[in-house]
C-alpha cells in the first residue's frame, strides 16, 4: 500500500512512510501502519486493517492529504496487485479524524480501512 500512494500523483511520494523513524517535525508525513485483521476464507482471502495518520504543520493541508489519501485507498486501490496479492475491496472503518500530536504540536489526522485480498499467482 505504501508503493502505492508513493504513485499517485496527488500525494507526495516523499511523505509516504511505513514507520516513523525517519520522521523529521514539520514534514509532512503520511504513516501506514497495519492495526489487525484476520482470515477470512481459508487460503481464499485475507483481511488486514491499515491505519494511516497524516502529519502536517498546516491544519488545512493536514485534512486536504488525509482526506486525498482516504479517497486514494478507497476508490483506487481495489483490483490493484500489490505484492503478490489482489486487492478485492476496501471497507472504511473510519473516517479521519483529529488526533494532534502533543508532543511535536504537529496536527494530526488518522483514519483507518480494511483490505480484502487474495493471493495472486
Amino acid at each position: 500500500m505504501i508503493e502505492f500512494l508513493r504513485t499517485r500523483p496527488s500525494i507526495p511520494r516523499d511523505a509516504v512512510r511505513g514507520d516513523m523513524t525517519e520522521h523529521t517535525t514539520g514534514a509532512t508525513t503520511v504513516y501506514l501502519e497495519h492495526s489487525g485483521g484476520y482470515r477470512v476464507v481459508r487460503e481464499a482471502m485475507d483481511r488486514a486493517d491499515i491505519e494511516y495518520e497524516v502529519y502536517a504543520l498546516d491544519r488545512k493541508r493536514c485534512i486536504d492529504l488525509a482526506l486525498l489519501v482516504r479517497e486514494e485507498l478507497l476508490e483506487n486501490l481495489p483490483g490493484m496487485i500489490l505484492g503478490g496479492a489482489e486487492v478485492l475491496d476496501i471497507g472504511e472503518i473510519s473516517a479521519p479524524v483529529y488526533i494532534p500530536d502533543v508532543t511535536s504540536r504537529e496536527h494530526v489526522y488518522g483514519g483507518e480501512v480494511s483490505v480484502f485480498y487474495t493471493p495472486y499467482p
